[in-house]
């Protein structure tokens, strides 16, 4: 299993990124897949996930409104759109989905929110 972000980068208050996690090695259309974010100081936290055929979709509190996620499995991509930056948004984004008991996780891209 590889799951590869990217789309990360610096940006200002208000404004938009979109994440991609590509994602091999496993039948990705039969997988949930989330994001997670790490920011400095703080436990990594659950952001948003994605059913395996892309029904179904939750957020939390934090992002709602703000954030979409989306995936293309006949490109075996996993998408965050980020809109409404807020400073607090800074973190490393992970990739992650689970097979059993085993969660895997992807290197992460920084996303750094500041004017």
């Amino acid at each position: 299993v590889q799951l590869v972000e990217s789309g990360g980068g610096l940006v200002q208050p208000g404004g938009s990124l979109r994440l991609s996690c590509a994602a091999s090695g496993f039948t990705f259309s039969s997988y949930v897949m989330r994001w997670y974010r790490q920011a400095p100081g703080k436990e990594r936290e659950w952001v948003s996930h994605i059913s395996s055929t892309g029904d179904t979709t939750n957020y939390a509190d934090s992002v709602k409104g703000r954030f979409t996620i989306s995936r293309d499995n006949t490109k075996n991509t996993v998408s965050l759109q980020m809109n409404s930056l807020k400073p607090e948004d800074t973190a490393v984004y992970y990739c992650n989905t689970r097979r059993g008991s085993i969660y895997y996780w992807g290197k992460g891209t920084l996303v750094t929110v500041s004017s």
